[in-house]
């Protein structure tokens, strides 16, 4: 007959996180092993893509990881991936080109009405005359 095997914590039901797994031991006996849970990497906040260069583990031991493990040396590191960076920097400089756009033509189009204003009471006086 097969031999038994038993939870080793207080725990006696099968939930998510009792999970074991039976491992025999080099002396032939049957031993319960408990399993953690699988790690989910760490995701792109913008697109939800997996973050590379990020350690994938466990959300309490990111307390005991090394910041270097935890980030990536680059604006938005730990949470956005390198496209959604890049796509961030290019639209804040293509809006602040945008403002610069408007800036002129609001200044060229009020050149030109003190101008046609200049020429129109020019063309009066002569007229008068």
């Amino acid at each position: 007959m097969a031999q038994r095997v038993t939870y080793r914590r207080r725990n006696p039901y099968n939930t998510r996180s009792n999970k074991i797994r039976v491992v025999k031991t080099p002396g032939g006996v049957l031993h319960s092993q408990h399993v953690k849970k699988l790690v989910s990497r760490p995701k792109c906040g913008d697109c939800g893509v997996a973050l590379p260069g990020i350690a994938a583990v466990r959300p309490r031991a990111y307390a005991t990881l090394s910041k270097t493990s935890k980030s990536v040396s680059r604006v938005y590191g730990g949470s956005r991936c390198a496209n959604c960076v890049k796509e961030r920097i290019v639209r804040a400089f293509l809006i602040e080109e945008q403002k610069i756009v408007k800036k002129v033509v609001k200044e060229q189009t009020e050149a030109s009405k003190k101008d046609a204003s200049k020429s129109k009471s020019k063309k009066n006086t002569n007229k008068r005359r």
